[in-house]
């Protein structure tokens, strides 16, 4: 037997020994059958539409106020223009919408400037959002 095998021998012993010994003293901890004592007992904070809206970035294009800035139109009313469920869709897949003549003057306007996809977002949260932005005036 070489010296590695005779150490890997003594470690395995070992283990085992005292795998036995603490079978034997029932140092073993049970598990908790009830594991809601682990669980984090703080339910998660809901973000509003306006935070949302910040923090996903919009006022970095469209201004603080949502009164549009040289980047990008105002988001502010909306609700002249836009359903909620229109507003979710256009949300998710802006590149895929053609607003017709409004949206070829920004185009005209903003050239060059692409505005985000945020269908990786759940329907929720672009609910959520699409109800703040149809709320603006």
């Amino acid at each position: 037997m070489t010296n590695a095998q005779k150490w890997v021998a003594v470690f395995l012993v070992l283990f085992v020994g005292l795998y036995f010994l603490s079978m034997v003293t029932g140092t073993f901890e049970e598990e908790p059958e009830d594991l809601s004592a682990y669980a984090d007992s703080t339910p998660p904070t809901e973000v509003s539409g306006a935070e949302m809206v910040k923090n996903i970035g919009c006022i970095s294009c469209h201004g603080a106020d949502l009164n549009g800035t040289k980047l990008a139109p105002a988001i502010s009313g909306l609700s002249e223009y836009w359903t909620r469920d229109e507003l979710i869709n256009y949300l998710r897949n802006p590149s895929e919408y053609d607003g017709g003549e409004r949206f070829d003057d920004y185009r005209a306007k903003y050239p060059n400037i692409v505005m985000p996809s945020y269908g990786n977002y759940s329907v929720q949260d672009l609910g959520k959002i699409a109800d703040y932005l149809l709320s603006k005036e």
